[in-house]
C-alpha cells in the first residue's frame, strides 16, 4: 500500500489512518526505518485497538457519559503519539466526540436530494437538531476539555502537534461555534484546528455555515487539513476538482504552512487519482 501511494500515485508523505492495525506496524516501522516512507500526520486511533474489528475512529470518545470510557479514549491517543513520535510524524488528527442526539446530517442530505432543500419540514428538522444540540452541548464540551489537558501535555513533551478536525456531523463537537473558543482556553502551539475540505463543503450545502467566511476565520490557525472533493449535496472524498468544491478560492486561506493530505475513497482508481494531481500541480504548483 506504501509503495503504491509512492510509487504509482507520486507523493512523498502518508497520513497512516485510524483503520491501521497493530499487526501491520512492524513492517511500516522498517519501511520507516529505512527511509522508505515518511509520514505527514497519523488519524487518532493509530494504531486500531485491538479489541476494534474495523476502522473506528469514535469508538471511544472525548464526550462520552462515562469515565471509564473517556479514559481508554484519552488511553488509546496517547498510544497514538508515542507511534507518531516512532514513526517521526509531526501531527496527529483528532476527533473529539459528540453531543448525543439522532444524526441529522444524512437525513438532511437525503432531503436536499430529493428536492426538499430549505422546504418547511427541512427548515423544521434542522431547528429542532439545533435546540437538541444546544441543549446538551456545554456539559459534553467540558468533558472534551478534561480529557485534552493530559493529551496536550504528553503530546507537548513529544514534540507532535494536535489537529482537532472539522467534522461532517452536525451533532459531533467541536463545531464551528465552539472550536475557536476552544482553542483559546488550550492556548498552546501543540493543538490547531484540520480543516476537512468535504466535511465543511457539506455543511455549507446543507446550509450550516459558509465554508468561505469559515475558512477565512479558522485558515490562519489551521495546522493541516484533509483536501477531498464533494459531489452535490453529500458525497465527499471525492479526488480534488472532481466535484463542487471552490479549491481555487479556498486553498489560499489556508496558512502558508499548513499540512495537505489528500483523502479520498478507496473505491477511486490511480488513474482518477493522478489526474487531479496533474491539476493541483497546474494550479498550485507542489
Amino acid at each position: 500500500m506504501l509503495k503504491e501511494i509512492r510509487d504509482e500515485l507520486g507523493f512523498s508523505h502518508v497520513e497512516l489512518g485510524h483503520g491501521t492495525r497493530i499487526s501491520l506496524m512492524p513492517g511500516i516501522q522498517k519501511m520507516h526505518e529505512r527511509g522508505e516512507v515518511t509520514f505527514s500526520s497519523l488519524h487518532n486511533f493509530c494504531p486500531l485497538p485491538v479489541e476494534v474489528t474495523h476502522a473506528s475512529p469514535d469508538c471511544y470518545k472525548f464526550s462520552a457519559g462515562t469515565a471509564r470510557e473517556r479514559e481508554r479514549a484519552v488511553k488509546q491517543t496517547l498510544n497514538t503519539i508515542d507511534f507518531a513520535e516512532r514513526l517521526g510524524a509531526p501531527f496527529i488528527v483528532l476527533h473529539c466526540g459528540e453531543v448525543p442526539m439522532n444524526p441529522i446530517t444524512d437525513e438532511l442530505i437525503k432531503m436536499a436530494q430529493d428536492g426538499q432543500l430549505l422546504s418547511r419540514e427541512y427548515v423544521q428538522r434542522k431547528i429542532d437538531a439545533v435546540k437538541k444540540r444546544e441543549a446538551g452541548a456545554a456539559w459534553h464540551l467540558e468533558r472534551v476539555k478534561e480529557c485534552l489537558k493530559p493529551i496536550v501535555e504528553y503530546a507537548g513533551q513529544k514534540n507532535v502537534r494536535l489537529g482537532i478536525e472539522g467534522r461532517r456531523g452536525y451533532e459531533e463537537m467541536p463545531n464551528e461555534k465552539e472550536l475557536p473558543g476552544l482553542l483559546d482556553e488550550l492556548n498552546t502551539p501543540v493543538v490547531g484546528y484540520w480543516h476537512d475540505f468535504g466535511h465543511i463543503q457539506i455543511k455549507d450545502n446543507l446550509g450550516f455555515i459558509n465554508h468561505e467566511e469559515w475558512l477565512k476565520l479558522i485558515g490562519p490557525r489551521a495546522l493541516g487539513c484533509h483536501l477531498q472533493d464533494v459531489i452535490w449535496p453529500g458525497r465527499d472524498h471525492q479526488p480534488p476538482f472532481a466535484g463542487h468544491v471552490d479549491l481555487d478560492k479556498l486553498v489560499p486561506l489556508l496558512a502558508p504552512d499548513c499540512a495537505i493530505v489528500w483523502e479520498m475513497s478507496p473505491r477511486k482508481t490511480p488513474d482518477e487519482i493522478r489526474r487531479s494531481v496533474s491539476i493541483w500541480k497546474e494550479r498550485f504548483g507542489e
